[in-house]
């Protein structure tokens, strides 16, 4: 329980700072303000909100209750993830984030924010590979090997 807890306030803080907070001064920087109507572009970016922002929660939830541990680097799972969406490809917060971002940037049509979705995109392709990767493979050794040879880092692997 007390690992939910601790995930959750984390996944608060990450969420509250850079996809609401950033974006938040992304658009007031620029001038972009809510569209004064919902069209069909709005309705996408809205949908990829949810869509990211459920697969993110459902990550969190189970970094806590199968790893024992929280997204943060600095309190890691104790136990190796590879269940719920990690099943299918090796970092599905990320990927949810991202969705996050991009579908913001769809909904207030803000080229702005579309870079700070792709400078997203890029820092944390590289902190994947430069950081997570290699100390994920130092602390689960074989059992992570194996893990990364089944499952993709971004896409899923679709078995026919």
């Amino acid at each position: 329980m007390l690992a939910l807890v601790r995930a959750l306030t984390y996944a608060a803080l990450f969420i509250g700072f850079f996809l609401v907070f950033v974006p938040q001064r992304i658009l007031h920087a620029t001038g972009i303000v809510r569209p004064p109507w919902i069209g069909p572009a709005q309705m996408a970016g809205l949908e990829l909100v949810a869509l990211g922002g459920g697969l993110a929660v459902w990550c969190v939830v189970t970094f806590a209750l199968v790893g024992k541990g929280t997204p943060a680097p600095f309190d890691p799972p104790r136990k190796l993830v590879i269940a719920g969406p990690y099943r299918w490809v090796r970092n599905p917060m990320y990927i949810g984030a991202g969705l996050v971002l991009v579908g913001t940037a769809l909904f207030y049509r803000s080229e702005a924010l579309a870079a700070f979705a792709a400078a997203f995109w890029v820092v944390v392709h590289a902190f994947v590979v430069l950081y997570e990767e290699p100390t994920l493979e130092r602390t689960f050794g074989a059992q992570y090997s194996d893990y990364r040879n089944a499952v993709h880092r971004w896409l899923p692997k679709w078995h026919s």
